[in-house]
């Protein structure tokens, strides 16, 4: 593992109910998209990696797909059990997945390209277990984001909070542009076909308190640097959130806050 994996284990190892309560509502906003742009339907045999909590889990089994799934964290594989226990879910993580060259008609990644050190490994290897012709598609966080993304991320900025030094990013030379044309070229550079992405955007509601809550737990990078800083850094924190969410605030009291991904999607 890279430097990058190893934060990411420390980072989401023991999370998984917390995500569920907190972040994983606004992941979800992208799997119809995502299983639209794999042709995921009656019958498709699909791989869900990083599975989380198992919203895109379960919605492929809605659709009628026979679906595995797979993820890092076993707290987040007994979640996906829970929530789609007409999958088989395994504990596994990338660039090696458990599977078969060529078992899968479709294989999908919500949101998980992003907490990979070797995204371009990571991509290949879903290649490998994806039937020739099948489809890949994938969601990736679109940086510069809108802002409903960098709320929290201000706040701790004003909050004077700074990144601690063992939180490692992805090596200069295996990183990527977290834009449409760089998430379409990393799938070209994998060997996928037909590639197309684009920008995928939405706004998302919630309280105030509800979307201080998945951060304040932990939750992601942005999380761990908040409650590295300690009570009294999470405390700086909270007070310029609470200033900087008057700029989401609407009438009803939920924030609306523009979100933005990227989509993209190739063939095998």
């Amino acid at each position: 593992m890279t430097a990058f994996d190893v934060m990411e284990r420390r980072i989401w190892g023991g999370r998984a109910d917390a995500y569920a309560r907190t972040a994983a509502r606004l992941c979800v906003r992208t799997v119809p998209a995502l299983l639209d742009a794999a042709g995921v339907g009656k019958g498709t045999r699909l791989l869900d990696v990083g599975c989380g909590s198992g919203n895109v889990t379960a919605a492929a089994l809605g659709r009628g797909a026979a679906v595995r799934a797979v993820d890092a964290e076993p707290g987040m594989v007994e979640a996906t059990r829970r929530a789609a226990p007409g999958a088989e879910v395994r504990s596994g993580m990338l660039p090696q997945l458990p599977y078969a060259d060529g078992e899968f008609d479709a294989v999908v990644a919500n949101f998980v390209i992003n907490h990979v050190g070797r995204p371009l490994e990571a991509l290949v290897e879903m290649r490998r277990v994806t039937r020739p012709g099948g489809t890949i598609a994938v969601t990736i966080w679109q940086l510069p984001g809108a802002p409903g993304q960098a709320l929290v991320g201000r706040a701790a900025q004003a909050a004077g909070l700074t990144r601690p030094d063992w939180m490692a990013t992805v090596d200069e030379e295996r990183n990527f542009a977290r834009t449409p044309d760089g998430l379409a070229a990393l799938l070209t550079a994998a060997g996928l076909g037909d590639v197309q992405s684009t920008t995928h955007t939405w706004d998302h509601r919630a309280a105030p308190d509800d979307w201080w809550a998945g951060p304040a737990a932990g939750i992601g990078a942005i999380g761990t640097l908040l409650t590295n800083a300690g009570p009294e850094g999470v405390a700086a924190a909270k007070r310029e959130y609470d200033a900087l969410c008057r700029e989401f605030l609407s009438e009803d009291g939920l924030l609306t806050l523009p979100h933005a991904a990227v989509l993209a999607q190739g063939r095998a």
